[in-house]
């Protein structure tokens, strides 16, 4: 696949054709799912633009946010363009390569109580506020609340100022709940959470 393209018309073109190929008889099982892929990428980059035009012509993240089932400041999170106050230039949207896979296998270790393993990927202050006794007590304290963990859904990736920011939605017992993984520039766990779903 050619990299991501900002002009909508091309953008549903290529959408489309992969769409065509996607229904296709003759592809392997795995091709379909590289074309799969590809068409999430598109699609996102597509959303992108879209929210893009829409700011452009006056539209609010209020009605952004609504007309994706969100609130305005999670539209924002992850469309917006902030300008950096130290600076004056726009923040950098690029985050941590890798992070939602990162922050996955963080989450696994958590949930199958590996937790010498996390905290080698700790930076300083959370090597000093979470030992592994710390963790242990705090999955502890979720599985308390929220009951046994069942499953794990897909992680968004938003970028926060300088740090990369993972949310991904987690299955208990009880109902849902969010875990956050957040990385510094540098690659090392800044935050680790397990938050309600409505949390933004």
């Amino acid at each position: 696949m050619s990299g991501p393209r900002t002009d909508i018309t091309a953008l549903a073109a290529e959408i489309a054709a992969l769409a065509r190929r996607l229904s296709g008889p003759t592809h392997a099982e795995l091709t379909g799912v590289e074309i799969a892929r590809d068409l999430d990428v598109l699609a996102d980059t597509a959303l992108r633009a879209a929210v893009g035009r829409a700011r452009a012509a006056g539209h609010t993240w209020q009605e952004i946010g609504d007309l994706l089932g969100v609130s305005r400041q999670a539209a924002f999170q992850r469309f917006g363009r902030p300008i950096d106050p130290r600076t004056g230039e726009l923040m950098s949207k690029a985050a941590l390569p890798g992070a939602a896979n990162r922050a996955t296998e963080l989450f696994i270790d958590w949930i199958e109580g590996r937790h010498d393993a996390i905290v080698t990927r700790f930076d300083a202050t959370m090597t000093a506020q979470l030992p592994p006794a710390g963790l242990a007590a705090a999955w502890a304290e979720v599985i308390g609340m929220a009951g046994a963990y069942e499953r794990m859904g897909e992680p968004r990736v938003r970028q926060l100022g300088d740090h990369t920011v993972v949310d991904i939605p987690l299955e208990f017992e009880a109902g849902p709940m969010k875990g956050r993984a957040t990385f510094s520039k540098e690659g090392e766990v800044s935050g680790l959470f397990v938050l309600s779903p409505d949390t933004p």
